[in-house]
Formats: C-alpha cells, sequence, structure tokens
C-alpha cells in the first residue's frame, strides 16, 4: 500500500511570506463573503479582483484555478463552502480542489480555510484531507513505461483554531484504497488463489485469525449454491475465506458480520454474456474488497467490538461441468434452489456465505455485491441500493448516506414479492424468467439465507462503478461501502437501531 502521508496542522493563520514559498494551495472561504466582506489570507485582494470577472456563484460546485504572481507562481484553487452543503456536496467540491493541485504532482499541498467557523471548518477540513488521501493514492496499471511522479508526502492545514482527529480519515482511506486497489486488478492477476494469497499476508499482518473454506471443505458443509457456481473453473480454487478481528482487551460487545461477493471474474456461465457486458467483469468482486477494506479501518481504529469478514471467491467459467438452467442445488441451510439463470452467480454464492455466517449469531451483518443491474436501472450509479429485514433501520440507513456522503436508497422487501420465486421443483427459485425488479427478487431470495434473529443489511453496489469517480472517489471505481460502513456502525446507533422484527 501507499507510504503514510503526513499531515502537519497550524492553528495559526497562513502569512503571506509562507504562501509565497508555496505550489499549490487550496483556500476556502465562506460562499456568503465571495461577494464583499472577503476574510483575511494571503492574496486575497489579488484573488478578489480576479474573481470578479468570473462566476462568483458556482465557487461551492466548481474551484477558481489561477496562478499567483510570486516568484514561485503559487497554483491556487479556491472554493466556497457554507453551512447547508451535503456531505456529498462538501465532499464533490474537496475532490474537485483536490484534483486540481494533486495533478501537478506535488510533494506538498497546503490547505487554508478562512473566515469559517469551527464546525463548517472541521466539516470542510475533514472532506478535503479525505479527497487528497483518495487522490493521491495510484491505482495498479501496467504500462512499460515506468511512471517517475512525485509522490503527495506532506498534507499542511491552516485556519482552525482546534485540531480535527484526522486518525479515521486515514483509516477509511486505508480501506477505500486497498477496496479500489484490488478492484482494479486485471482478472489474470486476482484470481480466487491470488486473492487468498494476497489476504494471507493481510491477515498476517494485521493480525486477523483466518480460515479457508476450500472445495473438500464447502463439500463437506453440504454448500451446494456456492460449489454450483465454482463447478465450471478449471481450477478448483475457489472457495469462502473467513477472517476474524477481536479487540485487544477482549469484548462483550456482539460482533459484526462483513459478507462480500467475490466473483473474480464473470463470463455469464452458460448463459454467456455479450462482449459489451462481459468486459469489465473483473470488478464483479468489488464487494469482496469493500468487505475486506472496511474490515482493515476497523482493525487500523481498534474498535471494541469483534468482526467476522466472509469473502466469497469464485470465478463464473464456462465449460462442461458448469452448472445450467434448470438444475436443482441444495444449499447448506438445507434450502432447494432451482436454477433458473447462470449469470445470477452472485446470490448463489452469497447464500451459502450469508448461512454459513448466520451460524456465529452476529450482532449485525452487512453484505455488500454488485449484484443486480435492475439496481443501476432503478438509481443509476450515483447511489447504491439497501435492503433490510429491520424497517424501523430504514430511516437510520438513509440518513447514513447522508451524512457519509456515501447515499443509498431503501427498497421494499415485502413478503409477496416471493410469489414470483415459487417453484414447481424445489423450495424456490433463483430468480425470475422476467427480470422485473431484479433486485428486490435477489434481496428476497438472499434472506432465505438469513436467521431471523439477526439484523442484516444487503447493500446492492450500483455507485461501485461511477464514470468520472464519486463524491471525493476521483477514479470511477469508486470503492463505494466503506465510508459508509464506518459512519453506521461507529456514529449511529445501528445494533440498537436495528431490534425489531424481521419482514
Amino acid at each position: 500500500m501507499q507510504n503514510k502521508i503526513k499531515l502537519k496542522q497550524h492553528t495559526k493563520p497562513l502569512t503571506s511570506r509562507e504562501a509565497d514559498g508555496l505550489s499549490q494551495l487550496i483556500i476556502v472561504i465562506p460562499k456568503a463573503q465571495v461577494k464583499g466582506g472577503w476574510p483575511e489570507f494571503p492574496y486575497a485582494g489579488t484573488l478578489k479582483k480576479r474573481l470578479s470577472k468570473a462566476d462568483t456563484e458556482g465557487l461551492a460546485s466548481t474551484p477558481y484555478v489561477t496562478d499567483l504572481p510570486n516568484p514561485v507562481g503559487t497554483h491556487v484553487a479556491l472554493g466556497a463552502v457554507n453551512e447547508e452543503m451535503t456531505s456529498f456536496e462538501l465532499l464533490t467540491l474537496a475532490r474537485k480542489l483536490a484534483g486540481s493541485a494533486l495533478a501537478r504532482h506535488p510533494g506538498r499541498v497546503t490547505l487554508c480555510l478562512a473566515g469559517l467557523n469551527d464546525t463548517l471548518g472541521a466539516r470542510v477540513s475533514e472532506a478535503l484531507v479525505t479527497a487528497l488521501l483518495a487522490g493521491a493514492y495510484s491505482l495498479p496499471h501496467f504500462k512499460t513505461k515506468k511512471d517517475k511522479r512525485t509522490e503527495l508526502a506532506t498534507i499542511e492545514l491552516y485556519g482552525l483554531a482546534a485540531m480535527p482527529d484526522f486518525r479515521r480519515s486515514y483509516a477509511e482511506a486505508e480501506g477505500n484504497n486497498l477496496a479500489r486497489h484490488l478492484t482494479s486488478l486485471p482478472p489474470n492477476e486476482l484470481t480466487p488463489a491470488t486473492y487468498r494469497r494476497r489476504v494471507t499476508e493481510l491477515a498476517r499482518h494485521h493480525g486477523w485469525r483466518m480460515r479457508f473454506l476450500d472445495i473438500a471443505a464447502l463439500k463437506r458443509l453440504k454448500a451446494g449454491t456456492f460449489l454450483a457456481v465454482a463447478q465450471g473453473s478449471p481450477k478448483p480454487d475457489a472457495g469462502i475465506v473467513h477472517l476474524r478481528y477481536e479487540p485487544a482487551r477482549g469484548s462483550r460487545n456482539p460482533a459484526v458480520a462483513l459478507v462480500g461477493k467475490g466473483v473474480c471474474f464473470d463470463t455469464g456461465g452458460t448463459n454467456l454474456k455479450p462482449a459489451k457486458h462481459m468486459y469489465g467483469m473483473h470488478e464483479d468482486m468489488e464487494g469482496s474488497a469493500v468487505a475486506l477494506g472496511t474490515l482493515l479501518a476497523l482493525t487500523e481504529l481498534k474498535v471494541n467490538f469483534p468482526v467476522d469478514c466472509w469473502l466469497a471467491l469464485v470465478q463464473n467459467h464456462i465449460g462442461p461441468n458448469a452448472y445450467k438452467q434448470n438444475d436443482v442445488v441444495r444449499a447448506s441451510n438445507g434450502t432447494t434452489i432451482e436454477v433458473i439463470h447462470t449469470d445470477a452467480e452472485g446470490r448463489m454464492i452469497l447464500a451459502d456465505t450469508l448461512a454459513l455466517a448466520s451460524k456465529k449469531k452476529p450482532g449485525f451483518m452487512i453484505d455488500y455485491a454488485t449484484l443486480t443491474g435492475a439496481c443501476v436501472y432503478a438509481l443509476g450509479t450515483a447511489y447504491s441500493g439497501a435492503f433490510t429485514n429491520r424497517p424501523n433501520l430504514i430511516p437510520t440507513l438513509i440518513e447514513t448516506g447522508r451524512t457519509s456522503g456515501e447515499r443509498v436508497w431503501p427498497f421494499p422487501m415485502d413478503e409477496d414479492y416471493d410469489t414470483q420465486l415459487e417453484s414447481k421443483v424445489a423450495d424456490i427459485k433463483q430468480c425470475s424468467t422476467e427480470g422485473e425488479a431484479d433486485h428486490i427478487l435477489a434481496a428476497r431470495f438472499l434472506n432465505r439465507f438469513v436467521d431471523k434473529t439477526i439484523p442484516w443489511l444487503h447493500v446492492d453496489l450500483a455507485s461501485g462503478n461511477h464514470k468520472g469517480g464519486l463524491a471525493h472517489i476521483p477514479t470511477d471505481i469508486t470503492g463505494f461501502g466503506v465510508r459508509y460502513t464506518l459512519n453506521l456502525l461507529l456514529d449511529q446507533n445501528v445494533l440498537t437501531h436495528a431490534r425489531g422484527k424481521s419482514k
């Protein structure tokens, strides 16, 4: 992973002498003062004069960029904020401000917050640091010509009287960068076997307990839905990784279970995808990467509750042994399933993984999956879908999206949807042939494999890939879910809110 970027905080204001020696300067001021009464900061007069010819109203969404008339030609990106801006809006502005500075590949970026009150200043500084940590991370590439760019080493912050604590921002960035890194790897670089080796190194470094349920172990557990997808692979390297974080001092707090879909490549199986839709299917393991990145972030923060992480690693291949339509398979919880479409493999591998995770009786369980095109059709890629067996949790899920800036929208989970999954030959169909409301049917299917006593959240990662980046993330691959989950687990009283009847 990337070297740690140092953060230097200064309670004193930035001086003109200091500004004269900077190569990259990001300035944020109150939107209310853009048209008059600017706060004091270096080169305020120069910027105000230049800005009078530009669109001052747009500073909350589009930074004003210019070079200062000093010996080093300081590159400045200026933005404006107010208290009404949502977290998503702040993070989006922060991404654009950070991107302007990082485009020149500096070793240092300086942040100057001028005229902001403590509350707004804390929000803005967190957004800027978060965006810089995301923007400075280089995703893997395999170009012959080596990149000799300077890496960001230092972030300096001026303009806040109180020193914010950015430990969570750094932990979140570590988790998100890991998720994006893994998701961007090509499918010949990240197979279930090589993925497991990477996870083994991480487990050793972070002190996680690790167990791997290989094909033989899954056969003993009668995990027929997972094995159905795995049986088409020429190499028997598929399996379920189980990782466990324990607080250093022990804890009586209930464990949180994180479950991730890890389809390292998805051909669609015997219902083969066309080329246009198969391209990019190395990203179909992003749910597992988000689960792993979230585990990493929670570990870095030394949370006081145990965390179980389950990674369902497989490839959906074609071949003479591949599973097919009308097959009937049996899950580890005894449920029989009629296969309707082999490209609905994600819910198959999650079924057994959720059933196995349920046996540990976690206090709360979340699964992440790039699961359905229907969710993308419903929401686009700016939001992800949320489904839960605790209806009383829905307001909390929406609020978590708003406060984190990683937005979700809940969908219904009513039992009458199950009529579309009724089978004449098995307990349940894998999906419907019609494709209508498939994201809801997928959630209803998965619900069959979650113990009803366990509060559960299913996140359909419609925004796992968003062209041009999303919120603070500058790359198409977003790693969506790490920030959301930290907010849900650490800022919302989710275990208390989750109590109640399942649906």
